[in-house]
């Protein structure tokens, strides 16, 4: 079976009279002997496929990546059952024995093919999504459901659970962000030093300022890969004339974001100061004055005159920011020459690979210095953010720190925000979340329990109860009786 991916490039040569209405980039699955149908009103299942994967976009599933995954998961499991002789619309009684080979397989097959449990839940997820769809369709599926109640937040709905997905870990065992002491150690990696802030002789990089001003941004704001990776030099908000311990205002473009969301999130002074430096100098060196023009297979260059805040010209039109996708970013010419987007190489080309720069500087920190760190992708950063905004936010740190610059030049709007709202409303906001269930059901896949045990014992700290002997010996007395008890 083969994968494609759709253009309406030259559609006007296609021998109809309308561009097609499929989108661009959509994944398109195609039997090899590239036949779509066995004859008139018998499409092939590739062809019904497809057509689910046409209505993604209006089905919550908006980002392209998001439907080359929905888009491989079948592919390989058509390809399975083909190999076994089912067919994507057999009977349900030879779906549902083609699902559990296809479990054994996944799980103890070949060393290639296995997948990890949350690998297994995705796919599951998605199969499930495509069957939920073709029985509207008139066609079986393989799952087997059991009815469960959802309790969250007070409330509670029916649900079905697929008895397919294995057994995970608790979510919060899993998904893991940096602690401050690795954190540092992380930011002095990209920079090229050692623990201590000397140099690394052992190591001999390039880049070092690119990388550290980007991973700065990366860990002082909640930007995921895309969105830091295709942002533009004028997208940087300026820097305050002086340094604040308020965090600044971090609008977010439409263009880059998940789901095509605009949302503000914020930034630290330091940070942003990192990355004007790293604009003013190391980047204007590197970019301004070369020939790069984007590869042919990429399309036409996107010539940038007059370029603002807001927008420039492109190719002699006026467009703002917020309306490029990053395919279309990363064809962008600047005025001086070079790519446009924040992060350049060597010959002024665009700078992409923050998931290798960011495995290889995790590397190595445990060959060198930390045999205990972390491999760090990209979306650790989120989550490193998250938790230190949420301990900020929890232990009153901008509600001192808004009181401190209320008199000040400080965005005022901003000020009275943090000197107001409740913790999980501004990291929903901050995230980009829909509503604040989801930053709850967001944070119970993160260990939040330490924020607020040392937020409390903060508190008691400054109310004088740290030292009460009374109490410790209190509480261990409840200790004592437990095992008098057990021993009675």
């Amino acid at each position: 079976m083969i994968l494609s991916f759709f253009s309406s490039r030259g559609w006007e040569s296609w021998d109809i009279e309308h561009r097609p209405l499929i989108p661009e980039g959509m994944p398109v699955l195609v039997d090899d002997d590239l036949r779509l149908e066995d004859g008139p009103a018998a499409p092939r299942p590739a062809a019904v496929v497809n057509r689910w994967l046409r209505e993604l976009p209006a089905s919550g599933a908006p980002a392209p990546s998001s439907w080359e995954n929905y888009a491989r998961a079948l592919k390989e499991w058509m390809e399975f059952l083909a190999v076994h002789g089912v067919g994507l619309f057999d009977s349900r009684e030879r779906l549902k024995a083609g699902l559990s080979r296809y479990a054994e397989h996944r799980a103890a097959g070949p060393l290639k093919a296995r997948f990890a449990a949350t690998t297994w839940g995705q796919h599951m997820s998605i199969l499930s999504l495509f069957y939920r769809w073709a029985i509207n369709e008139g066609h079986a599926e393989p799952f087997t459901y059991r009815a469960a109640r959802a309790l969250f937040a007070g409330t509670g709905r029916e649900v079905k659970v697929n008895l397919a997905v294995r057994r995970t870990p608790k979510p919060h065992v899993t998904v893991k962000y940096l602690e401050p002491d690795f954190t540092e150690l992380f930011r002095m990696g990209l920079r090229g030093l050692a623990p201590d802030g000397s140099q690394d002789t052992g190591f001999h990089g390039r880049e070092m300022t690119r990388n550290a001003a980007v991973g700065d941004l990366a860990l002082a704001t909640e930007l995921r890969l895309q969105e830091f990776t295709y942002l533009l030099p004028w997208e940087i908000p300026a820097l305050p004339p002086e340094p604040t311990v308020v965090p600044i205002p971090f609008p977010v473009p439409a263009g880059i974001t998940k789901g095509k969301k605009f949302r503000t999130t914020w930034v630290s002074y330091e940070a942003l100061a990192t990355v004007h430096d790293y604009v003013e100098l190391d980047r204007a060196a590197t970019a301004e004055g070369t020939r790069w023009r984007p590869p042919r297979r990429w399309g036409e260059p996107l010539m940038v005159t007059e370029p603002d805040a807001r927008g420039g010209l492109i190719n002699g039109i006026r467009r703002p920011w917020a309306s490029l996708a990053p395919a279309e970013r990363r064809r962008l010419v600047a005025p001086e020459g070079g790519s446009c987007l924040l992060a350049v190489k060597n010959g002024g080309g665009p700078f992409t690979a923050w998931a290798t720069v960011f495995e290889r500087t995790s590397d190595r920190i445990r060959a060198r210095f930390e045999l205990r760190f972390p491999h760090v992708w990209p979306h650790r950063c989120r989550h490193t953010f998250s938790m230190r905004t949420l301990e900020c936010l929890v232990t009153g740190h901008y509600r001192q720190a808004a009181k401190l610059v209320r008199d000040t030049d400080a965005d005022a709007a901003l000020v009275f925000y943090l000197s107001k709202a409740d913790p999980l409303l501004v990291l929903r906001d901050l995230l980009g979340h829909t509503t604040v269930l989801t930053t709850e059901r967001y944070l119970r896949r993160l260990d939040t329990t330490r924020i607020f045990r040392e937020a409390y014992e903060g508190a008691g700290a400054a109310a004088g109860l740290t030292d009460d002997t009374s109490a410790d010996r209190e509480a261990a007395a409840e200790f004592d009786d437990d095992i008098k008890d057990g021993a009675a």
